[in-house]
């Protein structure tokens, strides 16, 4: 039974403008790079589309229609494939490169049809950009991959994967066979294959892409629900969750854990002077004080109210009270205005060690806890370690 190539690329050409509807309509509610990185993703499609419209009408309409235009459109379709997935996955869109090689590529193919016509040195500048292409999509979802186990990317990395290996396969058999298929359409084994996997292609890639996009989202959710929304630090939640890998980690290499909780002293007066908004921006400034004087070391997080953790691997109990005078230091020598009138902020913070082999957050957390405690009692605005008589404040 003999394939109609001209009918598979046709149904290539409907299958990827549904695509393309699919991903237009599915990204009305979505909002800033994601939305554009889909309708870009659209628009390629239906640029493919019209591609192998005019490729199934290839002796019907005339060279310069099913050749130059189809090749060109073909060509733009997969820049702004590139463009769509490199902003997705938020890395360099390497624009510059990409249409020099389009252009190129497409002078090549005009100079192969009218000038000095040869059809296998046509496959030949296609498959070059192509390559190009796929390689500037392959690249980062394998870089993506290295970092992380990702279901979504290892779908897409598959179907892009394959895609080279056919491009190269035609490539390597104008190369090779000196009776090769010189055109696309006629159903030789390698161009069946081919045309039938390319009109499957939108779909497939397509689903690529909203798995991508779904994954991106999802570590954004997450991302979302360990930031306090009020100072953009950690949240309690995120603090435990690093509490619990730093404790691991300094048990296992035998290090020091460092960790301090610092209390903003008689709150409640600024919230009764200047309301919760007034309390809010204390709040905010008291932050961007304390993160001024960290180290990229350190981890910092708001634990709950007007009270903050610190955590420094590899500090010692010396550096650990330095580290909680410099922060006390720094946030009495800060003035807040609200509402016209200058307010001065005090901590008081209480500073204690991981135990050797510990493990357990909320131990750690309670003994940070008790020395806070102990600050406070010895007169607020100081720093104070776990198990110091308030006498030794300093």
């Amino acid at each position: 039974m003999s394939i109609d190539l001209a009918t598979v690329a046709m149904m290539g050409a409907v299958q990827a403008v549904l695509m393309a509807l699919v991903l237009w309509t599915s990204t009305g509610s979505y909002a800033g790079v994601a939305r554009a990185s889909l309708r870009i993703r659209s628009t390629a499609l239906v640029l493919e589309a019209v591609a192998w419209v005019l490729l199934g009408l290839r002796g019907q309409v005339g060279d310069w229609l099913s050749i130059l235009v189809a090749n060109a459109v073909l060509l733009s379709s997969y820049a702004l494939t590139v463009r769509a997935l490199r902003m997705l996955l938020d890395v360099p869109q390497r624009q510059r490169l990409v249409i020099a090689a389009t252009v190129l590529g497409w002078l090549g193919i005009v100079w192969f049809t009218w000038v000095m016509p040869d059809f296998g040195a046509r496959v030949i500048c296609v498959t070059a950009v192509v390559l190009l292409d796929l390689t500037l999509l392959i690249a980062p979802l394998v870089s993506d991959l290295r970092r992380r186990r990702s279901a979504a990317r290892r779908v897409l990395l598959m179907i892009l994967a394959i895609s080279a290996v056919m491009v190269c396969w035609r490539a390597v058999e104008q190369l090779l066979q000196a009776h090769a298929a010189n055109s696309l359409l006629l159903a030789s084994p390698l161009n069946v294959l081919f045309i039938a996997f390319s009109a499957t292609q939108p779909l497939f890639t397509t689903i690529g892409f909203l798995l991508v996009y779904n994954e991106a989202m999802q570590d954004e959710l997450k991302s979302l629900a360990r930031i306090d929304p009020l100072t953009g630090v950690g949240n309690r939640l995120a603090l435990i969750e690093q509490i619990g890998r730093l404790l691991k980690t300094a048990a296992r290499d035998r290090t020091p854990l460092g960790a301090m909780m610092l209390d903003a002293d008689h709150f409640k007066s600024v919230n009764d002077r200047f309301g919760h908004s007034g309390g809010d921006a204390a709040l905010r400034a008291l932050s961007s004080t304390i993160r001024q004087v960290l180290g990229r070391g350190e981890v910092f997080g708001r634990i709950g109210g007007e009270e903050f953790v610190v955590l420094s691997p590899g500090s010692d109990l010396r550096r650990m009270l330095a580290l909680g005078e410099r922060i006390r230091s720094a946030v009495a020598a800060t003035s807040l205005v609200l509402e016209g009138q200058a307010v001065k902020m005090t901590v008081s913070v209480g500073v204690t060690m991981a135990l050797p082999g510990e493990r357990e957050v909320s131990s750690l957390l309670r003994r940070t806890d008790t020395a806070l405690y102990m600050a406070k009692r010895a007169g607020r605005d100081c720093v104070m370690a776990e198990g110091e008589m308030p006498a030794q404040a300093i």
